[in-house]
Parts: C-alpha cells; structure tokens; sequence
C-alpha cells in the first residue's frame, strides 16, 4: 500500500498504451473532486468540483482545483464526464470552461439541467450531451459506459473507462440503498458484469469508509420528519443542500399531509427546485408551494420554509436568520429543522448557527438530536461488497480526508486485494496504469486556487495569513518621516494602531527600534525606499512580539523630507 509522497518530481513521459491517472482534488480532503485520465495523448476528465472555504480562509468564497498541469494541453480534452450534480462535483465546470468554453460536458439529464443553469450566470453557453445509465459514449481514445448509482440526488451515474490500457470503474459518489425514493438502485449486476470482464483499476468512494455496516435508507428518514411537521406548534424551517431534491420531496409530503404551505428561500434553492420540477424529479402537489411575500401572511402554524445555510455558510439564508440579519425573523416556538449531514470542518459554524437560533426561542432538531439525516455515501459493509463483486486489480481510493482514503484501502486489502495494488495518494499525485499495475510516477501542481469576489487565483496563502493576522492580531501603521541627506528620523514617527489596545508609552519606546532600523540601514548605504520599509516591518515586529506576545501586521510608510 502507498504512502504519502511530498517530494515526488515532476512524472516522466506516460508510456506507450499506458493509462495516467492524476487527481486534481478530492484526495485528502471531502470536495473539488476532479481526476483527468491520460491516454494516447488525449485527456478525460471526471467531475469539476469546489471546495468550501474553512474559518482559517477569511474572505474566500470558493476553492477550486488547479488547472495548471493541463492549462497548455486544454485542446487535448476529449471530454468532461460528470457523476452528478453536487457543487463538490460540478461547482467548479464554469471556471474550466473559460478556459476552453467547448469542451463537451456529458452527463445525466437533472446533472446537466443545473450545470446549464449554473453556467448562465457566467454567461457560458456549455456543449452539453446528456446520457443515461446503459449508455456506451465514444471518446476516443476513451470508451465510456455509464451505470446508475444511488445518492442523496437524482440521476447519479458511476462511469465505466476503456481505455487500450485496461478497465477503470470509477463509482462517483455512491451507496446501496434498497430501498431509493426514486426506486432507482445502484447497479450492483453491472458492476458484477465489469467485474467479470476484469475491473483494471477501481476507483472508489471513501466517505463513510469508517463507518462500519450499511447505510440506513432514506425511507428511514420518514417517522423523524413526520413528528416535526405533527408537533411543531408554529412555523417550520427547513434547511438543507440546495441540490437535495429526495429530501425536499419528503419535506414537501409532509407539509402537503399535514396542511401547510411552503416557500423557497434563498437564490440556489429556488432556481434548483425549480429546475427538479421542470424534469419531473420533483413532484409538487398542487396549490402547496407560494411566493414568500403571501407565506408571511399566513398563520404560523400552517407555514414551512425550505431554505439553504445547513453547513453554517455565512451568507446563506440559515445564518442570516440566526445573525437577525434576514426578513425572516425567527421567533419563539418556531422549529428549525436542518436535514442535512456535516461536513467535516464546519462544525463550528454550525455550532454557531444552532446557538444563534437557540437564542431566539426556536427548537433546533439536527442530526445530533434526531434521525433526520441519513448519508448518500456507502458505508464499510457496501465497499466491502463492492470489492467482492468486482474483484479489481488495482485500488486507487477517491473522495476523502486522509483517513477515508486509508480505511478505503483497508477495507479492499481485507476482501482480497494485494496491498501493492492499492494507491492511496495525495491531490497532484500522479498514477500510470502500465501492463496492468497501478503505480506512483510523479506528482503535479495540485494547490488550491481561490475564488474571492469576482477574481479568480489572485489570493493566495500569503493574503489569507495576512487577513487572519488583521482579525486576530491587528494592524500597526508606522509612518516616518526621513531625512533624505542623512537617512534618519526628520521627526517622531507616529503610530496607527488598530485591533488592540496598546500601553499608553508603548510606542515611545517602538520610536527608538525605528530609529535603529534607520540608522543600520544607512551605514550600509542602503537608501531605496522599499528595503527601509522592509526593516522598519521586520524589526519593529520582532520588537511588538516581545513586547506585546503578539504578532500584529505592520505597515510602513517612508516619506522622503
């Protein structure tokens, strides 16, 4: 089994009908998954998703994987193959095609309906070629065949890859429920099938890899939803992904059972609901969804409220509400119901978001409360039963933090699999299929590209320790005024100080570490106005961590007199 590889060099050229497998995200981490397959110089792409920034990524409003390694090559990309329509999976497809807009984008009906309406708001006009499950795709040099898999959304798909190099069985995000509300299972008899005909590398699922058993069924859900909506003494407030159209169709059941009214709340719940209703994956009774303007005239007791914010995102109608700073103002006897699971890294916010709404007088039913949220990911008990079916060659574990990718490769090395063929590797790490075994070759770029506002890639890690040094250090202005002849004070240099409360004679003391600064500075004749202000940064920064146990940013400003 492979192990963490940090110093790998740059991968040599691939092999002559050998397969390259490099994952550009979802190695390591749960998000941005994307992975580009390489053969006979031709490039197809797996998902393009995003990853959401954490508390230590002030400001940022996305993450998207790194295009670097295939930026020169884009014109080699055969295709854009999608597993489903989570923003983990999809979110980042606009960004990739700016960079080539006409790259082909297959994918199931629902999954390209919401990828068109995500690329209309960056007024792309996406090459689309829906598929289904049962459908073989031409490539070239990539065979694709496309199996249906169970999720926490509609129309996923697992994707089978030909190649002259071997079979790649790459499941997306997957699990075995018996029992979908959409009647529509994995296909275990497919995967049996590839199986037989030998599964060359399988790539896999690594989510609920430590959890052991199954799955529970999405029907199990049920009794959970029903009591909220027969107890609940005044309005209800669901939040959930905005793509999560099974659970919204249990919320929409049950609010059409027991004679309330519903309203969408928040941009991407709207426009996602609206578009699940459009294909017929949402079913609506009549007369029960209304515009929030009439659902705010209603009786409280007859009202539902679906709305987005159930990972704590601070923008999203959820928080808002618990920060007062939305039309909706929740009150006492209301119940907040979140329906959706945690992803690891926003515990805190939703801590936070729970509290906010606490306070308020709401009730709070979650999944630490209450069955309300089952997983769209398979359990130990599913891979295990995958692996047996399939029988893979090689392992390559996918969509995970580093202990799912390890448990993953556990779980196939106990059904079997020689540990030499099971890869477990970090983002940018790069996999050559040749002559039937998996190995590690080299490593490409695979850091983080930030989306901030509207620009793309332009911060980076060292901005983001600057705004975390603002937040929580604070921010020290030194302006000096120099002498231009002799290189030193021409007056006391004043200090700005934000975030923190100094001593009153701190800085009559910083006025010497300045003027020290100034004077060694101009012994060794340096005089440019940029290096003074380098050692005025860095020394009386040393000088405030010393005296202060603390390390806020400081700013310089030298002013020729």
């Amino acid at each position: 089994m492979s192990r963490p590889h940090p110093d790998l060099a740059p991968p040599p050229a691939l092999p002559r009908g050998a397969l390259r497998v490099v994952g550009l995200g979802g190695l390591g981490e749960i998000g941005r998954n994307m992975t580009v397959f390489e053969h006979e110089g031709k490039l197809l792409i797996v998902d393009c998703g995003v990853l959401f920034p954490e508390e230590h990524q002030p400001g940022v409003d996305l993450i998207l994987p790194d295009f670097t390694s295939i930026r020169d090559r884009l014109d080699d990309i055969v295709g854009l193959v999608l597993t489903h329509g989570h923003e983990d999976h999809v979110g980042g497809v606009p960004y990739l095609l700016r960079e080539r807009e006409d790259i082909p984008v297959i994918g199931s009906r629902l999954t390209l309906a919401l990828v068109r309406e995500k690329c209309k708001e960056h007024r792309l006009k996406p090459v689309l070629r829906e598929v289904s499950e049962g459908d073989r795709t031409d490539l070239a040099p990539f065979e694709c065949e496309f199996l249906a898999v169970n999720h926490s959304i509609p129309d996923g798909l697992a994707v089978a890859i030909r190649t002259g190099a071997g079979l790649v069985l790459h499941t997306g995000d997957f699990k075995m429920d018996q029992f979908p509300l959409d009647q529509r299972i994995t296909d275990l008899r497919g995967f049996a099938r590839l199986g037989e005909e030998g599964v060359d590398l399988f790539l896999t699922d690594s989510t609920n890899a430590e959890v052991p058993g199954f799955t529970m069924s999405e029907r199990d859900l049920a009794p959970a939803i029903e009591q909220v909506f027969r107890t609940a003494p005044r309005r209800i407030i669901v939040s959930s992904f905005a793509s999560h159209v099974h659970r919204i169709q249990q919320v929409l059941d049950a609010a059409a059972a027991h004679g309330r009214k519903v309203a969408f709340v928040g941009r991407s719940m709207v426009r996602n609901m609206g578009v699940a209703q459009d294909l017929g994956y949402l079913t609506v009774p009549p007369n029960l969804i209304v515009p929030l303007e009439q659902l705010e005239k209603m009786r409280p007791d007859r009202v539902v409220l679906v709305c987005t914010g159930s990972q704590g995102e601070p923008m999203a109608a959820l928080s808002r509400m618990a920060g007062r700073e939305h039309r909706i103002r929740v009150a006492e006897g209301d119940t907040i119901l979140m329906a959706s699971s945690v992803i690891p890294g926003n515990e805190n916010a939703i801590s936070a978001v729970i509290n906010g709404l606490t306070r308020w007088g709401a009730k709070v039913v979650h999944k630490g409360n209450a069955r309300v949220h089952v997983s769209g990911h398979a359990s130990a008990g599913e891979l295990a039963y995958c692996y047996n079916i399939v029988q893979p060659k090689n392992v390559m574990p996918v969509h995970g933090e580093w202990r799912h990718l390890r448990a993953n490769a556990d779980i196939a090395v106990d059904t079997g699999v020689d540990p030499e063929r099971v890869v477990v590797v970090d983002d940018g790490v790069v996999v050559d299929l040749v002559d039937g075994r998996a190995k590690v070759a080299g490593k490409v770029r695979a850091g983080y590209v930030y989306v901030d506002a509207r620009t793309v890639g332009s911060v980076t890690d060292a901005h983001l320790k600057e705004r975390r040094t603002l937040a929580e250090e604070g921010v020290v202005t030194v302006l000096a005024i120099v002498d231009a002849d002799t290189g030193r004070l021409a007056d006391r240099p004043d200090f700005l100080v934000r975030g923190f409360a100094p001593d009153k004679d701190l800085f009559d003391k910083a006025e010497a570490v300045v003027d020290k600064a100034l004077a060694t500075a101009a012994a060794e004749g340096v005089g440019d106005v940029h290096q003074l202000e380098q050692r005025i940064a860095r020394d009386v920064g040393r000088w405030l961590g010393k005296a202060l146990g603390r390390s806020p940013l400081v700013i310089p400003v030298v002013i020729d007199a």
